[in-house]
């Protein structure tokens, strides 16, 4: 791909450049080259895209997990 410079630089399509926000510059023996910074991931992240499931809530008997008479130990 040949790409034309601009007096305002150079214009890099999106679809090169992938997923990534950001991307780091550098220029060594007369060529330039642009890396991709990956994103750190944070605890803080954490739950903000939860996987989603079909499971309704009032499907799961949630008594027999908390109480379940045949399993109780009696005391003797």
């Amino acid at each position: 791909m040949k790409l034309t410079a601009t007096e305002k630089g150079l214009l890099i399509p999106k679809e090169l450049l992938g997923e990534n926000q950001e991307s780091e510059i550098i220029q060594e023996n007369g060529k330039i080259i642009i890396t991709s910074i990956k994103q750190t991931s944070s605890i803080w992240d954490l739950g903000s895209n939860p996987v989603e499931c079909d499971v309704k809530d009032g499907a799961i008997n949630h008594d027999r997990y908390l109480y379940n008479p045949l399993t109780e130990i009696k005391a003797s």
